[in-house]
């Protein structure tokens, strides 16, 4: 039986879209799907598609609608129930992303992206042994997205933040010398809400609190203590592929929260290229 014109079209469209993705063409990819979606309105991996594109833009809630299509269609598609987890846990919807994580790996025992999602949520659970058997299983599928994390030890922190003091000019150095650099292992559910939407679980490296230099009174630069920069461990190690890369990550990292209490901002961060 020879595919009708519709099906040729949609097979035409999943490709583009597909292409649009692989080229970072994050908008395209989601315009082709629409399109594909008015031939098919239940095609799963369109609807899949359509999720991915939506995320990369961080929508997240339009790609969470767009994943739960797509499973509905296809309860066993484990890419889809993977990326409703990913946009859970972006969310902080520990428990719905943990089930969606689960169901993935169900799906899928080896599906790398479930099980570091898995993984980053044993990890807030304080199950370090656990996380790291998912690390490993995301990593035996796909090394190369999902690199085993490096370890960052206290001495490599203390050494970077030397190495990035003394580049600072000596008035700034002074003033950073009452502001104490902390090394936690994750962000908290609060710091990650201090942001509107809230920051990524996994992509926040580090955190300023307190009262930036501009905003301090200029008769008591101090009266507004505490102020702190926080970095975040674990997340740090889950970032680079080797130790080179997270040293290199550590102190862009530093001098972004440097920046913070300075009074920048994160367009005026990313403009200098420290973002």
């Amino acid at each position: 039986m020879r595919p009708t014109t519709d099906d040729s079209l949609l097979h035409t469209l999943l490709r583009e879209a597909t292409a649009a993705l692989e080229e970072g063409q994050f908008e395209e990819a989601e315009a082709t799907c629409r399109r594909a979606l008015v031939l098919d309105p239940r095609n799963a991996e369109v609807c899949l598609l359509l999720g991915q594109a939506l995320r990369e833009q961080d929508r997240l809630g339009e790609a969470e609608g767009a994943y739960r299509a797509a499973v509905l269609s296809r309860p066993d598609l484990a890419d889809a129930w993977a990326g409703l987890a990913g946009v859970m846990c972006e969310q902080l919807r520990w428990d719905e992303s943990r089930r969606a994580a689960n169901r993935a790996l169900r799906e899928d025992p080896g599906h790398p992206e479930a099980a570091w999602i898995r993984g980053v949520l044993r990890e807030r659970r304080g199950d370090n042994a656990g996380a790291q058997r998912d690390y490993l299983r995301a990593w035996r599928s796909d090394p190369q997205t999902f690199p085993l994390p490096v370890p960052l030890d206290d001495e490599t922190v203390e050494q970077v933040v030397g190495e990035c003091l003394v580049q600072l000019h000596p008035t700034l150095r002074e003033y950073l010398a009452n502001v104490p650099v902390i090394l936690e292992e994750l962000p908290s559910d609060e710091q990650l809400q201090h942001y509107d939407p809230p920051a990524s679980p996994t992509g926040l490296l580090g955190y300023f609190s307190g009262s930036s230099l501009m905003e301090r009174s200029l008769h008591d630069p101090w009266s507004n203590l505490p102020s702190a920069i926080v970095i975040f461990r674990r997340n740090l190690e889950r970032f680079a592929h080797d130790h080179e890369q997270l040293v290199d990550e550590l102190r862009v990292t530093l001098f972004h929260e440097v920046g913070h209490f300075l009074g920048l901002d994160e367009d005026d961060l990313e403009e200098r290229g420290i973002d």
